[in-house]
């Protein structure tokens, strides 16, 4: 289904795998996290993502359940939300990973985008 996604850019994508959050962070240890969950209390867009040199990592849990509360309650200081109102439970995963690239890619003036 991933390779399906991708459709005619996928020769262009680099994809790495991790068996959990505790391998992801093993292997980035130096990368600014941010976890998308409904109960942030900051906006996305009032983050800073301005740096082009930094590894921005934004985690996302399942549509279903979310990210674990432990996680979220160690890390309020990194948790975004995206505003929705009340009657929406959640988001879509593919558009709110759009929402929090595309507003990354804004604030570092689109690098190497057309």
């Amino acid at each position: 289904m991933l390779k399906r996604a991708g459709l005619d850019y996928w020769e262009h994508v680099d994809i790495h795998y991790h068996d959990g959050l505790d391998e992801l962070f093993a292997a980035y240890p130096d990368g600014k996290y941010h976890y998308i969950t409904k109960f942030g209390t900051k906006t996305y867009s009032s983050f800073d993502f301005s740096d082009t040199g930094e590894d921005y990592f934004f985690v996302f849990g399942q549509e279903t359940k979310g990210l674990p509360r432990e996680l979220i309650d160690a890390n309020l200081d990194r948790c975004l939300r995206i505003p929705m109102n009340e009657h929406i439970r959640s988001l879509n995963l593919s558009n709110t990973a759009a929402i929090l690239m595309y507003e990354a890619l804004r604030q570092q003036d689109f690098p190497n985008l057309k």
